[in-house]
């Protein structure tokens, strides 16, 4: 089992990069992550899965929210969706492989696999060998993550010198209504995480103080968090959380 480097509990984590629309940043863009090296902070990042199967570094499954275009990603190859430029910002939409040589292992890089199967299930695999693929021969500290448990067990299998976790809620039918009751239910107790061969999770930060996330601490586990949104947040988060993923403020980076 891969331990995760120390790095990652070191520097606070740029959520989706150190995103900012009014300064021509939008989220996990080029220029945010620039921003997020530029600053000394660690940066998570999002993958989807283009059409010719690449990894690319986008959040949404659709185009709508954060492109002038409509449409799955998935149904467009890795060239025609690095021609659609960001909204509030000139950066294209850029795949893994682009955006790790831009890092270049200048600050720990944070994955995190979106679900791939629409269910949290096990039809998944795809985006997981693209991901590999990508990261081979990458020298930099990357650890990967998902809220799909059957993802991060299929990168066990794959690249099983990347440190995995999982990302983690208490899966309420309010945040996740498509999620059969029994599904969030089995989710919430973080069963998968030694199945995974996992080492760290990122949690929901409302609901650090859940006794499985103790139980996981207890046991070794680094605890990360999502998503800060203040430093009097941070301070709440960091009586549990060992570091946190973050937006909309300046998260002061320790001496």
């Amino acid at each position: 089992m891969s331990r995760l480097p120390d790095a990652f509990l070191k520097a606070p984590i740029a959520h989706r990069a150190l995103h900012d629309m009014e300064s021509g940043r939008p989220e996990n863009s080029p220029a945010a992550i620039e921003a997020a090296c530029a600053a000394g902070y660690g940066i998570e990042i999002d993958l989807q899965l283009s059409s010719d199967g690449q990894a690319i570094v986008f959040h949404d499954y659709d185009l709508k929210r954060l492109t002038a275009e409509t449409g799955p990603v998935r149904q467009r190859s890795a060239a025609e969706l690095g021609q659609i430029t960001l909204k509030d910002g000139t950066d294209t939409i850029p795949t893994l492989t682009q955006v790790l040589a831009q890092v270049a292992g200048r600050v720990p890089l944070l994955i995190e696999i979106k679900d791939q199967d629409g269910a949290m299930g096990g039809s998944v695999g795809a985006l997981e060998a693209a991901t590999a693929r990508a990261l081979q021969g990458y020298d930099g500290l990357v650890a990967v993550m998902s809220f799909n448990p059957h993802s991060m067990i299929a990168m066990a299998g794959l690249a099983p010198d990347i440190p995995r976790g999982l990302t983690t809620c208490d899966y309420t039918q309010e945040d996740w209504p498509l999620l059969p009751a029994g599904t969030r239910a089995r989710l919430r107790d973080i069963p998968d995480y030694d199945a995974a061969k996992a080492c760290f999770i990122s949690h929901d930060a409302s609901d650090l103080d859940a006794p499985r996330v103790a139980d996981l601490k207890a046991r070794g586990a680094a605890i990360l968090c999502w998503t800060i949104r203040s430093a009097e947040a941070e301070a709440e988060a960091r009586r549990i959380a060992q570091n946190i993923t973050f937006e909309g403020y300046a998260a002061k980076i320790p001496a």
